[in-house]
Protein backbone atom coordinates (compact mmCIF):
# COMPACT_ATOMS: atom_id res chain seq x y z
CA UNK A 1 0.00 0.00 0.00
CA UNK A 2 1.08 3.57 -0.60
CA UNK A 3 1.82 5.77 2.38
CA UNK A 4 0.01 8.92 3.22
CA UNK A 5 2.78 11.03 1.74
CA UNK A 6 2.27 9.41 -1.65
CA UNK A 7 -1.52 9.62 -1.78
CA UNK A 8 -1.60 13.27 -2.70
CA UNK A 9 0.62 16.16 -3.74
CA UNK A 10 1.98 17.81 -0.61
CA UNK A 11 2.86 21.51 -1.05
CA UNK A 12 6.56 22.15 -1.31
CA UNK A 13 8.14 24.49 -3.79
CA UNK A 14 10.07 22.93 -6.67
CA UNK A 15 13.68 24.11 -6.60
CA UNK A 16 13.95 27.12 -8.84
CA UNK A 17 16.64 27.16 -11.48
CA UNK A 18 17.83 29.64 -14.07
CA UNK A 19 15.08 30.38 -16.57
CA UNK A 20 14.56 32.60 -19.59
CA UNK A 21 10.89 33.25 -18.87
CA UNK A 22 8.03 31.51 -17.14
CA UNK A 23 6.18 29.06 -19.37
CA UNK A 24 8.08 29.67 -22.63
CA UNK A 25 7.44 26.19 -23.99
CA UNK A 26 7.20 27.26 -27.64
CA UNK A 27 10.95 26.86 -28.37
CA UNK A 28 10.80 23.28 -27.09
CA UNK A 29 7.87 22.34 -29.31
CA UNK A 30 9.49 24.08 -32.26
CA UNK A 31 12.81 22.24 -31.89
CA UNK A 32 11.17 18.87 -31.21
CA UNK A 33 8.95 19.00 -34.26
CA UNK A 34 11.80 20.29 -36.43
CA UNK A 35 13.80 17.19 -35.50
CA UNK A 36 10.86 14.82 -35.97
CA UNK A 37 9.77 16.18 -39.35
CA UNK A 38 13.37 16.20 -40.52
CA UNK A 39 13.52 12.47 -39.79
CA UNK A 40 9.99 11.38 -40.81
CA UNK A 41 10.07 11.50 -44.65
CA UNK A 42 13.76 10.53 -44.61
CA UNK A 43 12.93 7.39 -42.62
CA UNK A 44 10.13 6.48 -45.04
CA UNK A 45 12.38 6.97 -48.06
CA UNK A 46 15.18 5.04 -46.38
CA UNK A 47 12.83 2.11 -45.78
CA UNK A 48 11.65 2.33 -49.41
CA UNK A 49 15.17 2.19 -50.80
CA UNK A 50 16.36 -0.37 -48.27
CA UNK A 51 13.58 -2.78 -49.24
CA UNK A 52 14.11 -1.98 -52.92
CA UNK A 53 17.75 -2.99 -52.59
CA UNK A 54 16.88 -6.13 -50.64
CA UNK A 55 14.33 -7.23 -53.27
CA UNK A 56 16.41 -6.20 -56.27
CA UNK A 57 14.01 -3.50 -57.42
CA UNK A 58 15.71 -0.56 -59.19
CA UNK A 59 12.81 1.43 -60.66
CA UNK A 60 12.30 3.91 -57.84
CA UNK A 61 14.37 6.71 -59.34
CA UNK A 62 13.77 5.99 -62.99
CA UNK A 63 10.81 7.97 -64.27
CA UNK A 64 9.85 5.47 -66.96
CA UNK A 65 10.01 2.53 -64.60
CA UNK A 66 8.07 4.42 -61.98
CA UNK A 67 5.20 5.25 -64.29
CA UNK A 68 4.83 1.58 -65.17
CA UNK A 69 5.38 -0.02 -61.77
CA UNK A 70 1.72 -0.23 -60.80
CA UNK A 71 1.72 -3.65 -62.47
CA UNK A 72 5.11 -4.66 -61.07
CA UNK A 73 4.58 -7.08 -58.13
CA UNK A 74 8.06 -6.31 -56.76
CA UNK A 75 7.27 -2.59 -56.58
CA UNK A 76 3.99 -3.32 -54.83
CA UNK A 77 5.84 -5.52 -52.35
CA UNK A 78 8.24 -2.64 -51.62
CA UNK A 79 5.27 -0.33 -50.95
CA UNK A 80 3.59 -2.92 -48.75
CA UNK A 81 6.72 -3.58 -46.67
CA UNK A 82 7.33 0.15 -46.21
CA UNK A 83 3.74 0.71 -45.15
CA UNK A 84 3.77 -2.24 -42.75
CA UNK A 85 7.03 -1.26 -41.04
CA UNK A 86 5.63 2.24 -40.54
CA UNK A 87 2.69 0.54 -38.86
CA UNK A 88 5.01 -1.50 -36.62
CA UNK A 89 6.86 1.64 -35.50
CA UNK A 90 3.64 3.44 -34.66
CA UNK A 91 2.14 0.44 -32.85
CA UNK A 92 5.30 0.00 -30.77
CA UNK A 93 5.21 3.67 -29.80
CA UNK A 94 1.54 3.59 -28.93
CA UNK A 95 1.48 0.44 -26.83
CA UNK A 96 4.22 1.78 -24.56
CA UNK A 97 3.12 5.43 -24.76
CA UNK A 98 -0.44 4.57 -23.70
CA UNK A 99 0.94 3.79 -20.27
CA UNK A 100 3.87 6.19 -19.98
CA UNK A 101 2.43 9.42 -21.39
CA UNK A 102 -0.69 9.24 -19.22
CA UNK A 103 1.40 8.39 -16.15
CA UNK A 104 3.92 11.18 -16.73
CA UNK A 105 1.36 13.83 -17.64
CA UNK A 106 -0.68 13.40 -14.46
CA UNK A 107 2.58 13.22 -12.48
CA UNK A 108 3.48 16.66 -13.86
CA UNK A 109 0.47 18.16 -12.02
CA UNK A 110 2.44 17.46 -8.84
CA UNK A 111 6.13 17.76 -9.68
CA UNK A 112 5.80 20.40 -12.41
CA UNK A 113 6.08 20.42 -16.18
CA UNK A 114 9.88 20.60 -16.40
CA UNK A 115 10.66 16.97 -15.40
CA UNK A 116 8.32 15.63 -18.08
CA UNK A 117 9.75 17.99 -20.69
CA UNK A 118 13.27 16.79 -19.89
CA UNK A 119 12.32 13.08 -19.98
CA UNK A 120 10.46 13.42 -23.29
CA UNK A 121 13.38 15.32 -24.80
CA UNK A 122 15.78 12.56 -23.76
CA UNK A 123 13.47 9.97 -25.32
CA UNK A 124 13.45 11.75 -28.68
CA UNK A 125 17.23 12.06 -28.44
CA UNK A 126 17.64 8.33 -27.83
CA UNK A 127 15.39 7.46 -30.77
CA UNK A 128 17.49 9.60 -33.10
CA UNK A 129 20.72 7.97 -31.91
CA UNK A 130 19.32 4.53 -32.80
CA UNK A 131 18.18 5.80 -36.22
CA UNK A 132 21.72 7.02 -36.92
CA UNK A 133 23.07 3.57 -36.05
CA UNK A 134 20.59 1.94 -38.46
CA UNK A 135 21.55 4.24 -41.35
CA UNK A 136 25.29 4.35 -40.73
CA UNK A 137 25.81 0.66 -39.87
CA UNK A 138 23.02 -0.82 -42.03
CA UNK A 139 21.42 -2.45 -38.99
CA UNK A 140 18.12 -4.31 -39.25
CA UNK A 141 15.18 -1.91 -39.69
CA UNK A 142 13.65 -3.41 -36.56
CA UNK A 143 15.89 -1.04 -34.59
CA UNK A 144 13.65 1.79 -35.81
CA UNK A 145 10.85 0.07 -33.87
CA UNK A 146 13.10 -0.28 -30.80
CA UNK A 147 13.87 3.45 -31.00
CA UNK A 148 10.16 4.28 -31.05
CA UNK A 149 9.53 2.04 -28.03
CA UNK A 150 12.33 3.59 -25.98
CA UNK A 151 11.18 7.08 -26.93
CA UNK A 152 7.59 6.25 -25.93
CA UNK A 153 8.81 4.88 -22.60
CA UNK A 154 10.10 8.37 -21.71
CA UNK A 155 6.99 10.20 -22.86
CA UNK A 156 7.51 10.62 -26.62
CA UNK A 157 6.30 13.70 -28.50
CA UNK A 158 2.81 13.11 -27.05
CA UNK A 159 4.17 13.60 -23.54
CA UNK A 160 6.03 16.70 -24.67
CA UNK A 161 2.81 18.11 -26.12
CA UNK A 162 0.88 17.21 -22.97
CA UNK A 163 3.33 19.14 -20.82
CA UNK A 164 3.45 21.97 -23.37
CA UNK A 165 -0.30 22.50 -23.63
CA UNK A 166 -0.71 22.09 -19.86
CA UNK A 167 1.92 24.78 -19.26
CA UNK A 168 0.06 27.10 -21.64
CA UNK A 169 -3.16 26.41 -19.74
CA UNK A 170 -1.30 27.16 -16.48
CA UNK A 171 -0.36 30.69 -17.52
CA UNK A 172 -3.20 31.75 -19.88
CA UNK A 173 -6.66 33.10 -19.17
CA UNK A 174 -9.84 31.55 -20.49
CA UNK A 175 -10.11 34.38 -23.00
CA UNK A 176 -6.64 34.00 -24.50
CA UNK A 177 -6.31 30.21 -24.26
CA UNK A 178 -7.50 29.36 -27.77
CA UNK A 179 -5.07 31.70 -29.52
CA UNK A 180 -2.20 30.66 -27.22
CA UNK A 181 -2.76 27.02 -28.11
CA UNK A 182 -3.03 27.93 -31.78
CA UNK A 183 0.30 29.74 -31.43
CA UNK A 184 1.84 26.59 -29.97
CA UNK A 185 0.54 24.58 -32.92
CA UNK A 186 1.89 27.24 -35.29
CA UNK A 187 5.34 26.55 -33.84
CA UNK A 188 4.81 22.93 -34.87
CA UNK A 189 3.97 24.02 -38.40
CA UNK A 190 6.78 26.51 -38.92
CA UNK A 191 9.30 23.95 -37.66
CA UNK A 192 7.78 21.36 -39.97
CA UNK A 193 8.05 23.60 -43.01
CA UNK A 194 11.69 24.45 -42.37
CA UNK A 195 12.61 20.84 -41.68
CA UNK A 196 10.80 19.65 -44.82
CA UNK A 197 12.58 22.12 -47.08
CA UNK A 198 15.97 21.39 -45.56
CA UNK A 199 15.48 17.62 -45.41
CA UNK A 200 14.26 17.15 -48.97
CA UNK A 201 17.06 19.14 -50.60
CA UNK A 202 19.73 17.76 -48.25
CA UNK A 203 18.67 14.18 -48.89
CA UNK A 204 18.82 14.81 -52.63
CA UNK A 205 22.40 16.09 -52.38
CA UNK A 206 24.08 14.12 -49.59
CA UNK A 207 22.05 11.02 -48.70
CA UNK A 208 20.29 9.82 -45.57
CA UNK A 209 22.79 10.23 -42.72
CA UNK A 210 23.24 14.01 -42.45
CA UNK A 211 19.58 14.90 -41.71
CA UNK A 212 19.68 12.53 -38.75
CA UNK A 213 22.87 14.18 -37.44
CA UNK A 214 21.23 17.61 -37.64
CA UNK A 215 18.21 16.25 -35.78
CA UNK A 216 20.54 14.93 -33.08
CA UNK A 217 22.15 18.36 -32.63
CA UNK A 218 18.73 20.03 -32.43
CA UNK A 219 17.51 17.55 -29.82
CA UNK A 220 20.61 18.07 -27.68
CA UNK A 221 19.90 21.82 -27.68
CA UNK A 222 16.24 21.15 -26.86
CA UNK A 223 17.12 18.91 -23.90
CA UNK A 224 19.44 21.56 -22.49
CA UNK A 225 16.73 24.22 -22.87
CA UNK A 226 14.18 22.02 -21.07
CA UNK A 227 16.56 21.34 -18.21
CA UNK A 228 18.01 24.81 -17.64
CA UNK A 229 15.97 27.50 -19.42
CA UNK A 230 12.29 26.54 -19.14
CA UNK A 231 10.40 28.47 -16.45
CA UNK A 232 8.19 26.19 -14.35
CA UNK A 233 4.46 27.01 -14.63
CA UNK A 234 3.04 24.91 -11.79
CA UNK A 235 2.69 27.33 -8.87
CA UNK A 236 3.25 24.82 -6.07
CA UNK A 237 5.24 21.98 -7.54
CA UNK A 238 5.64 19.12 -5.07
CA UNK A 239 7.48 15.78 -4.94
CA UNK A 240 5.37 12.75 -5.81
CA UNK A 241 5.95 9.09 -6.49
CA UNK A 242 5.99 8.32 -10.21
CA UNK A 243 5.02 4.65 -10.30
CA UNK A 244 1.63 4.73 -8.66
CA UNK A 245 -1.88 4.07 -9.92
CA UNK A 246 -3.00 7.40 -8.46
CA UNK A 247 -1.84 9.24 -11.59
CA UNK A 248 -3.91 7.00 -13.85
CA UNK A 249 -6.88 7.28 -11.49
CA UNK A 250 -6.74 11.06 -11.72
CA UNK A 251 -7.26 10.77 -15.48
CA UNK A 252 -10.15 8.33 -15.14
CA UNK A 253 -11.74 10.61 -12.56
CA UNK A 254 -11.93 13.41 -15.11
CA UNK A 255 -14.60 11.41 -16.90
CA UNK A 256 -16.38 9.56 -14.07
CA UNK A 257 -16.33 11.62 -10.84
CA UNK A 258 -19.27 13.68 -9.64
CA UNK A 259 -19.54 16.99 -11.49
CA UNK A 260 -22.17 18.87 -13.49
CA UNK A 261 -23.51 16.17 -15.79
CA UNK A 262 -23.13 18.07 -19.00
CA UNK A 263 -19.49 18.95 -18.32
CA UNK A 264 -18.48 15.27 -18.19
CA UNK A 265 -20.48 14.44 -21.29
CA UNK A 266 -18.88 17.35 -23.07
CA UNK A 267 -15.44 16.17 -21.98
CA UNK A 268 -16.04 12.74 -23.48
CA UNK A 269 -17.58 14.01 -26.71
CA UNK A 270 -14.91 16.66 -27.32
CA UNK A 271 -12.32 13.92 -26.72
CA UNK A 272 -14.04 11.80 -29.37
CA UNK A 273 -14.03 14.74 -31.78
CA UNK A 274 -10.32 15.42 -31.38
CA UNK A 275 -9.63 11.68 -31.65
CA UNK A 276 -11.25 11.51 -35.09
CA UNK A 277 -9.53 14.70 -36.30
CA UNK A 278 -6.08 13.50 -35.20
CA UNK A 279 -6.71 10.02 -36.65
CA UNK A 280 -7.38 11.47 -40.09
CA UNK A 281 -4.43 13.90 -39.90
CA UNK A 282 -1.94 11.25 -38.80
CA UNK A 283 -3.33 8.61 -41.14
CA UNK A 284 -3.01 10.87 -44.17
CA UNK A 285 0.44 11.97 -43.06
CA UNK A 286 1.58 8.33 -42.77
CA UNK A 287 0.80 7.49 -46.39
CA UNK A 288 1.38 10.82 -48.16
CA UNK A 289 5.12 10.30 -48.69
CA UNK A 290 4.53 6.77 -49.99
CA UNK A 291 1.66 8.04 -52.17
CA UNK A 292 3.94 10.70 -53.69
CA UNK A 293 6.92 8.39 -54.22
CA UNK A 294 4.96 5.92 -56.32
CA UNK A 295 3.03 6.01 -59.56
CA UNK A 296 1.53 8.16 -61.04
CA UNK A 297 3.21 11.07 -59.20
CA UNK A 298 6.74 9.58 -58.91
CA UNK A 299 8.11 12.49 -56.88
CA UNK A 300 11.82 12.73 -56.03
CA UNK A 301 13.08 13.71 -52.57
CA UNK A 302 13.11 17.44 -53.44
CA UNK A 303 9.42 17.44 -54.43
CA UNK A 304 8.60 15.36 -51.36
CA UNK A 305 10.31 18.04 -49.27
CA UNK A 306 8.19 20.75 -50.89
CA UNK A 307 5.08 18.65 -50.35
CA UNK A 308 5.91 18.12 -46.70
CA UNK A 309 6.48 21.87 -46.31
CA UNK A 310 3.07 22.51 -47.88
CA UNK A 311 1.60 19.95 -45.51
CA UNK A 312 2.90 21.95 -42.53
CA UNK A 313 1.98 25.39 -43.90
CA UNK A 314 -1.60 25.14 -42.48
CA UNK A 315 -0.16 25.36 -38.97
CA UNK A 316 0.78 28.95 -39.76
CA UNK A 317 -2.13 29.88 -42.04
CA UNK A 318 -4.57 28.37 -39.55
CA UNK A 319 -3.16 30.58 -36.79
CA UNK A 320 -3.62 33.68 -38.93
CA UNK A 321 -7.06 32.55 -40.07
CA UNK A 322 -8.14 31.79 -36.51
CA UNK A 323 -7.03 35.20 -35.31
CA UNK A 324 -8.90 36.99 -38.11
CA UNK A 325 -12.06 34.87 -37.98
CA UNK A 326 -12.36 35.26 -34.20
CA UNK A 327 -13.22 38.93 -34.76
CA UNK A 328 -16.49 38.00 -36.47
CA UNK A 329 -17.20 34.33 -35.64
CA UNK A 330 -17.34 32.13 -32.56
CA UNK A 331 -14.64 29.50 -32.17
CA UNK A 332 -17.10 26.75 -33.04
CA UNK A 333 -17.86 28.23 -36.46
CA UNK A 334 -14.15 28.67 -37.12
CA UNK A 335 -13.65 24.96 -36.38
CA UNK A 336 -16.51 24.00 -38.71
CA UNK A 337 -14.99 26.05 -41.55
CA UNK A 338 -11.64 24.38 -40.95
CA UNK A 339 -13.24 20.93 -41.15
CA UNK A 340 -14.96 21.84 -44.41
CA UNK A 341 -11.66 22.78 -46.06
CA UNK A 342 -10.03 19.68 -44.63
CA UNK A 343 -12.68 17.47 -46.22
CA UNK A 344 -12.22 19.17 -49.60
CA UNK A 345 -8.45 18.72 -49.43
CA UNK A 346 -8.79 15.00 -48.72
CA UNK A 347 -11.13 14.53 -51.66
CA UNK A 348 -8.65 16.24 -53.99
CA UNK A 349 -5.82 14.01 -52.71
CA UNK A 350 -7.91 10.94 -53.47
CA UNK A 351 -8.06 11.81 -57.17
CA UNK A 352 -4.68 13.55 -57.59
CA UNK A 353 -2.73 12.03 -60.50
CA UNK A 354 -0.56 15.04 -61.38
CA UNK A 355 1.65 17.31 -59.28
CA UNK A 356 -0.43 20.54 -59.64
CA UNK A 357 -3.55 18.73 -58.40
CA UNK A 358 -1.62 17.38 -55.41
CA UNK A 359 -0.52 20.89 -54.45
CA UNK A 360 -4.11 22.09 -54.93
CA UNK A 361 -5.09 19.60 -52.24
CA UNK A 362 -2.41 20.99 -49.96
CA UNK A 363 -3.69 24.51 -50.65
CA UNK A 364 -7.22 23.57 -49.58
CA UNK A 365 -5.89 22.58 -46.16
CA UNK A 366 -4.92 26.17 -45.28
CA UNK A 367 -7.54 26.35 -42.47
CA UNK A 368 -7.60 22.66 -41.61
CA UNK A 369 -5.70 22.98 -38.34
CA UNK A 370 -7.90 25.53 -36.59
CA UNK A 371 -9.90 22.62 -35.22
CA UNK A 372 -7.48 21.14 -32.68
CA UNK A 373 -6.62 24.35 -30.75
CA UNK A 374 -10.33 25.18 -30.51
CA UNK A 375 -11.11 21.74 -29.07
CA UNK A 376 -8.11 21.78 -26.72
CA UNK A 377 -9.13 25.20 -25.39
CA UNK A 378 -12.71 24.01 -24.85
CA UNK A 379 -11.44 20.91 -23.04
CA UNK A 380 -9.16 22.94 -20.76
CA UNK A 381 -12.13 25.07 -19.68
CA UNK A 382 -14.00 21.97 -18.56
CA UNK A 383 -11.55 21.05 -15.78
CA UNK A 384 -10.01 22.78 -12.79
CA UNK A 385 -6.58 24.38 -12.73
CA UNK A 386 -5.15 21.46 -10.75
CA UNK A 387 -6.35 18.98 -13.39
CA UNK A 388 -4.70 20.48 -16.47
CA UNK A 389 -1.84 17.96 -16.52
CA UNK A 390 -4.25 15.04 -16.13
CA UNK A 391 -6.44 16.47 -18.88
CA UNK A 392 -3.65 16.87 -21.39
CA UNK A 393 -2.34 13.43 -20.42
CA UNK A 394 -5.76 12.13 -21.42
CA UNK A 395 -5.47 14.10 -24.66
CA UNK A 396 -2.01 12.59 -25.16
CA UNK A 397 -3.57 9.16 -24.66
CA UNK A 398 -6.22 10.06 -27.22
CA UNK A 399 -3.42 11.20 -29.53
CA UNK A 400 -1.61 7.87 -29.08
CA UNK A 401 -4.80 5.90 -29.64
CA UNK A 402 -5.44 8.00 -32.74
CA UNK A 403 -1.93 7.23 -33.98
CA UNK A 404 -2.49 3.50 -33.56
CA UNK A 405 -5.92 3.67 -35.19
CA UNK A 406 -4.58 5.79 -38.05
CA UNK A 407 -1.71 3.39 -38.70
CA UNK A 408 -3.96 0.38 -38.43
CA UNK A 409 -6.51 1.79 -40.85
CA UNK A 410 -4.47 3.83 -43.33
CA UNK A 411 -1.28 1.75 -43.49
CA UNK A 412 -3.29 -1.44 -43.84
CA UNK A 413 -5.91 -0.02 -46.19
CA UNK A 414 -3.40 1.66 -48.51
CA UNK A 415 -1.70 -1.53 -49.80
CA UNK A 416 -5.06 -3.33 -49.85
CA UNK A 417 -6.59 -0.75 -52.20
CA UNK A 418 -3.65 -0.28 -54.59
CA UNK A 419 -5.29 -2.36 -57.30
CA UNK A 420 -8.67 -0.62 -57.51
CA UNK A 421 -8.29 2.92 -56.04
CA UNK A 422 -5.02 4.14 -54.62
CA UNK A 423 -6.53 7.28 -53.07
CA UNK A 424 -9.38 5.50 -51.29
CA UNK A 425 -7.89 6.06 -47.77
CA UNK A 426 -8.16 9.82 -48.36
CA UNK A 427 -11.84 9.47 -49.25
CA UNK A 428 -12.35 7.50 -46.05
CA UNK A 429 -10.62 10.30 -44.12
CA UNK A 430 -12.94 12.88 -45.69
CA UNK A 431 -15.96 10.86 -44.60
CA UNK A 432 -14.69 10.44 -41.04
CA UNK A 433 -14.29 14.22 -40.64
CA UNK A 434 -18.07 14.62 -40.77
CA UNK A 435 -18.17 13.02 -37.29
CA UNK A 436 -16.37 15.86 -35.44
CA UNK A 437 -18.23 18.42 -37.55
CA UNK A 438 -21.55 17.07 -36.23
CA UNK A 439 -20.29 16.64 -32.66
CA UNK A 440 -18.92 20.18 -32.39
CA UNK A 441 -22.20 21.61 -33.70
CA UNK A 442 -24.27 19.62 -31.20
CA UNK A 443 -22.01 20.51 -28.28
CA UNK A 444 -22.08 24.21 -29.10
CA UNK A 445 -25.86 24.25 -28.76
CA UNK A 446 -25.61 22.55 -25.38
CA UNK A 447 -22.92 24.96 -24.16
CA UNK A 448 -25.52 27.63 -23.41
CA UNK A 449 -26.87 25.71 -20.41
CA UNK A 450 -26.28 27.81 -17.25
CA UNK A 451 -24.99 24.86 -15.18
CA UNK A 452 -22.39 24.08 -17.81
CA UNK A 453 -21.27 27.69 -18.16
CA UNK A 454 -20.80 28.06 -14.41
CA UNK A 455 -18.48 25.03 -14.21
CA UNK A 456 -16.56 25.65 -17.40
CA UNK A 457 -15.35 29.13 -16.44
CA UNK A 458 -11.74 28.81 -15.41
CA UNK A 459 -9.34 31.40 -13.99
Amino acid sequence: MEGRANSRCEPRAWPAGPVLCRGCVEPLIFLANFALVLQGPVTTQYLWHRFSADLGYNGTRDRGSCTNHSVDPTAQKVETLTSHWTLYMNMGGFLVGLFSSTLLGAWSDCVGRRPLLVLASLGLLLQTVLSIFVVQLQLHVGYFVLGRILCALLGDFSGLLAAGFASVADVSSSRTRTIRMALLEACIGVAGMLASLIGGNWLQEQGYANPFWLALAVLIAMTLYAAFCFGETVKEATPARLFTLRHHRSIVQLYVTQAPEKSRKHLALYSLAIFVVITVHLGAQDILTLYELSTPLCWDSRLIGYGSAAQHLPYLTSLLGLRLLQYCLADTWVAEIGLAFNIMGMVVFAFATITPLMFTGYGLLFLSLVVTPVIRAKLSRLVRESEQGALFSAVACVNGLAMLTASGIFNSLYPATLNFMKGFPFLLGAGLLFIPAVLIGILERANHCPEFQQFSQSP
